[in-house]
């Protein structure tokens, strides 16, 4: 039975990739059910499936077998351009259109007035000076908030996050994570990080999984989960063994 209390709930989801030697399985019988209001990150070694279970999140990818409750409803039976206006997704580059920041912003939402624009820019910290700025002109940390305030004009339930900072010098990346924390708090988000920064996590606080080869091998309290895994593969993890 769906967990009332769940955004997104995902059963036995798994999807296989032909490698050129054979299929190898990237997702493997994930099973998990995401709140809102929290943020869960996604911890695991290079090749565990940490993007490859986001972007199954919102269909980017489809799933071999399993399913994705978005509200209690399989999220194919919803329009996908639909599903990725609930389900946002912020790629660990930003994206952005030609023209202006507030060019940007309207393409989400074309109804915004400038009084919603200037909301959302200062919700992701981005300066109302720069709203008339041609986004050629950005920094790759302001091209970021920029595209967060975009994907927030969808008014999204669901945030899924690849890496969103790992590109970026330290101050950027604490404005990004501080706009990320107070976003959840204001819009009562869930907000699903992949991190490949034990130490973010910690930071970012709340859930925490661990993936290895595809697989959930260990979820619970983030530092907890970083500090004091209680299987062997977290512990392999927590020790840089699995890399």
């Amino acid at each position: 039975m769906t967990d009332i209390a769940s955004i997104l709930e995902v059963r036995h989801l798994s999807r296989e990739v032909n490698t050129g030697e054979g299929l190898r399985k990237v997702v493997d019988d994930f099973s998990f059910c995401f709140h809102s209001g929290t943020i869960t990150t996604i911890l695991g070694p290079s090749g565990a499936g940490k993007s490859s279970l986001l972007r199954l999140l919102n269909r980017l990818d489809e799933p071999g077998s399993g399913e994705v409750l978005l509200d209690g409803s399989d999220y194919r039976e919803c329009d996908p351009c639909a599903l990725r206006r609930k389900v946002g997704y912020l790629f660990q580059a930003p994206h952005l259109f030609g023209g202006t920041v507030a060019d940007n912003i309207r393409y989400a939402d074309p109804l915004l007035d400038d009084n919603g624009i200037d909301e959302l820019l200062l919700l992701a910290s981005v300066s109302l000076d720069m709203k008339d700025t041609d986004s050629s002109k950005l920094s790759g940390g302001e091209k970021q908030r920029v595209a967060l305030a975009r994907l927030l004009a969808t008014n999204p339930d669901v945030l899924l996050l690849d890496e969103p900072t790992s590109s970026l010098d330290p101050t950027y990346t604490d404005l990004i994570e501080k706009v990320i924390l107070e976003s959840v708090t204001a819009r009562n988000l869930a907000v699903v990080m992949v991190c490949h920064l034990p130490q973010q996590a910690v930071r970012m606080s709340g859930e925490g999984l661990l993936l290895v080869d595809g697989r959930l091998v260990e979820h619970g309290p983030v530092r907890d989960l970083v500090e004091n895994p209680t299987t062997e593969l977290g512990r392999r993890y927590r020790d840089r063994e699995l890399t």
